[in-house]
Parts: C-alpha cells; sequence; structure tokens
C-alpha cells in the first residue's frame, strides 16, 4: 500500500432527478461505476476542480456546485489509499458523452434506485453511509441535494 493516502474529488451531478456517472476504464477501479471525478490540481479550488473534470470526463457544464461529504476509501488489491472530496452539482448544459476514452467507456444519467453495478469504492462507500458529516448525504442520496 501507498505511505501516504492521496486527495481525490467527485462530483454529484443533478438533473431531472437522476445523477451522472461513468465506467471507469483504463484506471483503478476499471469497470466499476461513479460520479466524474479526478485530482484536484496545484492551486485550484475544489469548486474549480469539480467544473473541470465533470466538463474534462463528459462534455458536460455545471453550476451551484457545493461541498457536502468526504470519504475515506481504502483500494485493498491496488494499495491505494485516498481521501475523496465529494461536491454536489446541478447540470446546466451540454450533452454528456465519453470526453475522456482513456479514462471511461460509457456515461450516462441514472436514478438513485436503479445504481449500475459494480459501483467505485469512493461511490460506494457514499452511498452506503461511510462518509463524514454522517447526516450530510440525506438530502444527496434523492440527488436534489441544496
Amino acid at each position: 500500500m501507498d505511505s501516504v493516502a492521496r486527495v481525490g474529488l467527485g462530483v454529484l451531478v443533478h438533473h431531472s432527478g437522476r445523477v451522472l456517472m461513468l465506467r471507469r476504464s483504463n484506471v483503478h477501479g476499471d469497470g466499476a461505476l461513479s460520479a466524474p471525478g479526478g485530482h484536484i490540481d496545484k492551486g485550484e479550488s475544489l469548486e474549480q476542480c469539480a467544473e473541470r473534470e465533470v466538463f474534462e470526463e463528459t462534455g458536460v457544464t455545471i453550476g451551484n456546485i457545493r461541498f457536502f461529504a468526504v470519504t475515506n476509501d481504502i483500494f485493498e488489491a491496488e494499495g491505494k489509499h485516498y481521501v475523496t472530496i465529494w461536491m454536489s452539482a446541478d447540470y446546466e448544459r451540454g450533452t454528456a458523452f465519453v470526453a475522456a476514452p482513456e479514462e471511461s467507456s460509457e456515461v450516462g444519467w441514472f436514478d438513485a434506485a436503479e445504481l449500475p453495478q459494480p459501483l467505485f469504492v469512493p461511490f460506494r462507500n457514499l452511498i452506503s453511509g461511510k462518509h463524514y458529516p454522517l447526516d450530510a448525504i440525506q438530502g444527496a442520496l434523492r440527488f436534489g441535494h441544496r
């Protein structure tokens, strides 16, 4: 396992009661579905990172970006440890597509009650209640966090 934990960022993008997800490909968690996200660039705010990552991965523009949770994510098989900062955002415009084929193979909008499997470890931790603060996810799970 890496000697230090890294910081990642995930973004739940809400649109008409659904959330934007992608299938990871050629990166750790290969084959799993998750929300768009990635690493925070040096000097970048959390909101800037969320906006950049969503657009780079899906071509979608977001707004009303806000923090709502943190997960502590251990990837046993890959020997990785991440602390993931979760942001919530509203869809503004654009048609979702696989904009980063080197990182994902599928992009789509999904209902919370019908999430495809398998889920990426940080996303699975988020929706299963393994997050901080403990009550942060209540509204976000309904994909209408404000």
